[in-house]
């Protein structure tokens, strides 16, 4: 659940919309819908890459850290 609730956040701030991210980590975008559901999750490689774009830590999105 914290997975979905940071991500959101982490898109929110980026001042980018799920389309541009969806386009820059090449998958679609109802991807990210689901991970905002927490319907699934990203692959590791596009969990990297979400990170990078996002300019967030992989533990701050998986709640390990704050």
């Amino acid at each position: 659940m914290l997975f979905q609730e940071r991500v959101c956040e982490a898109i929110k701030n980026s001042g980018m919309t799920q389309k541009q991210i969806a386009e820059k980590l090449h998958i679609r975008e109802g991807n990210i819908t689901n991970w905002k559901k927490g319907q699934n999750l990203p692959s590791i490689e596009v969990f990297y890459q979400l990170c990078l774009l996002l300019d967030e830590s992989a533990d701050y999105l998986l709640g390990i850290t704050d």
